[in-house]
């Protein structure tokens, strides 16, 4: 079944608790239902049968239309949408954005602080990944990229901590999980020392992002960043 299918199932279920049948049984006519949701008859019967076998209505025909009440499954996918519609509306922080760059070579600074065993120790336990020795950098664009960027600066992230060694101290490193292109995990890093501004992104993930994409420089690639807050929630 495909996503768009899914959906339609979970919108009549909706209307039809919309006529009583999400705590008792309703007397509903394919007419009425085919009227009320701009759907053909034929349609509005077809989606009662589809929902009976996946067994998320009792329905029982008699010749004046359709005596139906929605079954706890069903009434269990009511309560998923209803939980994911209240985690959107009521969350302070917005579940995820997306951020679009352009792929270009940068200054090997990434790969630099990655080799670094206290980051990438830290990495591979708060992400659940071991990182690839290297990041993707993209460069933003778009007014409103640079915009949603710096206010990822006010949301919650995974905090990497900062360190010291006989040379230098190492600063804290923000990052937050993403997925790349809607196919590869892994995380945006923002170090509190970078000699990047806010137009930059930097990627990490277990593999190579460069191979496993196919991507060179001026190739343009998508990000969905989830917000750690609501990570945490929604492992909860």
């Amino acid at each position: 079944m495909t996503e768009k299918q899914e959906w339609q199932h979970v919108y009549m279920l909706l209307r039809l608790s919309e006529v009583g049948a999400y705590r008792r049984i309703t007397k509903v006519s394919t007419e009425f239902l085919a009227e009320k949701i701009g759907i053909s008859q034929q349609t509005a019967s077809r989606y009662l049968i589809e929902l009976e076998r996946k067994g998320w209505i009792k329905r029982n025909i008699t010749p004046e239309g359709s005596l139906v009440k929605i079954d706890e499954v069903g009434m269990r996918e009511l309560f998923k949408l209803y939980s994911n519609l209240k985690a959107v509306i009521e969350t302070v922080y917005p579940p995820s954005v997306t951020l679009e760059g352009t792929v270009f070579t940068g200054l090997g600074e990434g790969a630099y602080y990655i080799s670094k065993e206290n980051y990438s120790k830290q990495i591979t336990e708060k992400l659940g990944f071991e990182p690839f020795q290297g990041t993707l950098n993209l460069k933003l664009s778009s007014e409103y990229d640079i915009k949603t960027r710096i206010e990822l600066e006010a949301y919650p992230a995974i905090e990497v901590e900062g360190f010291k060694n006989t040379d230098r101290s190492f600063g804290l490193v923000k990052c937050y999980p993403v997925i790349i292109d809607n196919k590869v995990k892994g995380a945006l890093v923002i170090a509190t020392r970078s000699h990047y501004d806010v137009s930059v992104l930097e990627i990490i993930a277990p593999v190579s992002l460069r191979k496993q994409l196919k991507l060179k420089d001026g190739h343009k690639v998508k990000i969905e960043v989830f917000i750690a807050a609501n990570l945490t929630d929604k492992n909860n």
